[in-house]
């Protein structure tokens, strides 16, 4: 279809509308979901942050005078201008509305409207010095809709509804800007630039700080399984999780040596204990940006990987983007454009233990040196799996305004970052042969997922605080389209192995990360032990022991116990990796996500599924035996523990001594991986 009208232009199926200097384009992208873009005195400009070229892009359009309607599917978009004379001002005004509809005709939200007298804007695009604006999008909608999503950020709440967050990374920050409402659609913010999103009773916001268009994506489902599957199929599937990703990952800060860390794999197998991948921690290299070993300390790589690869045991190195002043590479980065640049000051980013500058993962001369680097110094040992640290990045201080990157100034496009430094590595290892990609990241961003991108929470702390708040951060990050999600089990900051309040936590953290994505036991113990050279020079110390049998026999034989029932999980997992792989569902979900129609679903936050059968209802609280679990309507569930059978719809009191999670299984589904979860957490 194509044509002119007094107020729309259609070009295929493009609906166009411009006025007073600004040009808006509404167009299908995918199923049941449309791509909404806005600039001031331009052409659109195609940018692929995150979203890929749409498989369906076939619209009906109907175009009635001041009004045109857009259907994709299920979702559809009235455009109604305005043009003449306003009272207010006096001037000649044009301005374009837009609303959004499922297709039974209910609104599902709008742009905000005028507001007579106001005067109100919902586009505001304000210019800045430079060329581009300050951009303000302003929407109705309900006041009492709940709001899910926008990725990871360290507070105990699950409806956004009443939130204000930055759009920004910061360490234990991921800011994905997707949200999915319980009125049945789904909003992507395609922006990176640095600002800020407010879900407010009275309308919601997006704000960017700098930006040169407005550009965001819609979709409506019936159901969040629809809404995260369009979702998937517009910004990219994660891939099949590897084997290695399906156990146990054991870490800490830090294997100061080749020795110790083969240590601690060689005492995992004569425990007879299960153990997937270990982890050659931060400060393993000779100075920041080195990308290699350091010789003392890491003397034959190869042969390491060698016994490792004899034991059933991948080696995960940790790679950042932090660049020393006095490392061998810095001169060359610096003089080829490498590192990002301050816009102002000293050209110094970071200060751990020594001045820093940030790889600029945006510019693909940078991503191709250090997977260059990576692939000599690490790959041609057979290392595949990479802990890409700091992704945010972590500046010393977060002054966005005073970076740039190849891509743009931070303001403009700082979000970007942890998407395009996955980026680096996934696309090195899969030019080079290698299929099963899973790399570690603090920091993801939209798209991010497509690249094997398992986000971890942060250098959180080791609190029942900090746990609570990583069950909501991962059913968040679920829905932001992230499934690949894991936690330092124990968290992060300063536990103490022989303080038994200290126990008691890594317990009921084990349990949760049991049932996470990725189990994964990480984190700076203490106490601290400082490490030396040869020649008595001084290196970054390392944290205290911490290994499953590092917390006393009291607690050992329980953290056995959950190694085991991971591994008797495996059959399971493996499917629901798949369907994070296949159908873009997270792994880790809220109770809403699979029973959307049961009202209590939606406020239950210290409670999720582990895929599609499994319900979680970790203990949260210190000295806890016991907790209320919500069991939702329309299923059976069996209790792991016990075998009985409840109904749902019911609340019911659950026994949770501290060797016991409360969990259950929805319509005696899998019977076979139950008894062999039960099996593992039963035996003495």
């Amino acid at each position: 279809m194509s044509g002119i009208t007094a107020h729309f232009q259609v070009e295929g199926a493009r609906l166009i509308w411009r006025g007073d200097g600004e040009t808006v384009i509404v167009e299908p992208w995918g199923r049941d979901s449309v791509r909404v873009r806005s600039r001031l005195m331009h052409d659109i400009v195609d940018h692929d942050w995150a979203l890929l070229p749409p498989s369906h892009a076939e619209a009906d359009i109907v175009v009635d005078g001041d009004t045109a309607t857009l259907t994709s599917g299920r979702l559809r978009v009235v455009a109604t201008s305005r043009s003449g004379i306003q009272l207010q001002t006096g001037y000649d005004r044009n301005f374009c509305h837009l609303a959004f509809l499922d297709s039974d005709g209910r609104l599902l939200f709008q742009e905000r409207d005028a507001g007579g007298s106001l005067a109100l804007i919902a586009r505001e695009h304000r210019p800045i010095p430079g060329g581009d604006v300050r951009l303000t999008a302003s929407f109705e909608s309900a006041p009492d809709e709940r709001l899910f999503g926008m990725g990871q950020y360290q507070q105990d709440v699950l409806d956004l509804k009443g939130c204000s967050l930055e759009l920004a990374h910061r360490n234990s920050q991921s800011s994905v800007p997707f949200v999915l409402s319980d009125r049945g659609y789904g909003f992507l913010w395609h922006n990176p630039a640095i600002g800020r999103a407010t879900f407010a009773a009275n309308g919601t916001q997006w704000f960017a700080e700098s930006t040169d268009q407005l550009d965001y994506w819609v979709t409506a489902g019936a159901t969040p399984r629809d809404i995260s599957r369009a979702y998937a199929d517009a910004t990219g599937h994660a891939p099949m999780m590897p084997e290695r990703g399906l156990g146990f990952w054991q870490c800490k800060l830090r294997y100061s040596s080749q020795e110790e860390l083969l240590e601690v794999a060689r005492e995992h197998k004569r425990r007879g204990l299960p153990l997937d991948v270990i982890v050659a921690d931060f400060f393993h290299w000779p100075r920041m940006g080195d990308f290699r070993f350091e010789d003392e300390f890491w003397p034959d790589p190869a042969a390491m990987v060698r016994e490792l690869d004899e034991l059933g045991v991948e080696l995960m190195v940790s790679v950042w983007p932090q660049v020393s002043l006095e490392s061998e590479n810095y001169p060359r980065m610096k003089k080829e454009n490498l590192l990002v640049r301050a816009e102002r000051g000293l050209d110094v980013h970071m200060s751990f233990e020594g001045p820093s500058a940030f790889l600029d993962a945006t510019n693909p001369r940078a991503r191709a040196f250090v997977w260059d680097r990576c692939r000599e110094n690490y790959g041609g040992h057979g290392i595949r799996t990479f802990w890409l640290d700091e992704a945010e990045p972590e500046y010393g201080l977060y002054d966005y305004d005073n970076f740039r990157y190849h891509a743009g100034s931070v303001l403009q496009v700082g979000n970007v970052y942890p998407q395009h430094y996955a980026r680096a590595f996934a696309e090195g290892q899969w030019a080079d042969g290698e299929t099963e990609v899973v790399n570690l990241l603090r920091t993801a961003w939209a798209g991010s997922q497509r690249y094997g991108a398992l986000v971890w929470s942060g250098d959180i702390a080791s609190t029942f605080e900090a746990l609570r708040a990583q069950v909501t951060a991962g059913i968040h990050m679920g829905v932001a389209g992230i499934p690949w999600f894991t936690t330092d089990i124990g968290g992060f900051h300063h536990g103490d192995p022989d303080a038994e309040d200290f126990r008691e936590l890594l317990v009921r953290w084990f349990q949760f990360g049991t049932f996470c994505p990725v189990m994964r036991l990480h984190g700076d113990r203490l106490p601290t032990t400082p490490v030396h050279a040869a020649d008595g020079s001084r290196r970054s110390p390392s944290g205290g022991p911490n290994e499953v049998w590092s917390f006393g026999d009291a607690v050992t034989p329980v953290l056995e116990r959950y190694l085991f029932a991971r591994e008797a999980l495996r059959p399971y997992t493996r499917e629901v990796m798949r369907d994070a792989h296949v159908d873009g569902q997270p792994v880790l979900r809220g109770l809403f996500h699979e029973f959307p129609g049961d009202e209590r679903c939606w406020r239950v936050k210290d409670q999720y599924l582990f895929g599609p059968d499994l319900l979680v209802a970790p203990v949260m609280e210190a000295g806890a035996r016991s907790r209320r679990v919500v069991l939702p309507a329309g299923a059976q569930w069996t209790d792991v523990w016990s075998g009985t059978v409840h109904s749902g719809g019911i609340e019911i009191d659950v026994d949770a001594p501290l060797d016991r999670i409360p969990v259950f299984v929805r319509d005696g589904a899998r019977a076979e991986v139950v008894a062999a979860v039960r099996t593992a957490l039963s035996a003495e």
